[in-house]
């Protein structure tokens, strides 16, 4: 299982838009993630209402992981929605 530790980097933390696009990122990623507030439980990261549900803020680490058999896609994966959360980007990026 690959795994990613990461401060949200929008202000809002994941609500609204900033959900709203990390939600369509995890969806483009096309390996299952998860994603928890530290100590938490994982929720699907490709569910809207199963993110917004985490309410995590701006500033809070939230964990991001995959169990894609294929490795080196779930590490490419978390890396840019890695990214894409701590810099509270727009979009995703096109590379890490």
């Amino acid at each position: 299982m690959a795994e990613r530790r990461v401060t949200i980097g929008w202000a809002e933390g994941l609500h609204a838009r900033p959900a709203s696009i990390f939600v369509r990122a995890a969806t483009a990623a096309g390996v299952p993630v998860t994603v928890a507030r530290a100590g938490g439980a994982p929720v699907n990261a490709a569910s809207m209402l199963a993110v917004l549900s985490l309410g995590a803020e701006g500033g809070e680490e939230i964990v991001l992981a995959s169990t894609a058999a294929d490795a080196a896609a779930a590490e490419a994966a978390l890396d840019r929605l890695a990214k894409l959360v701590s810099e509270g980007l727009e979009e995703l990026p096109e590379t890490v």
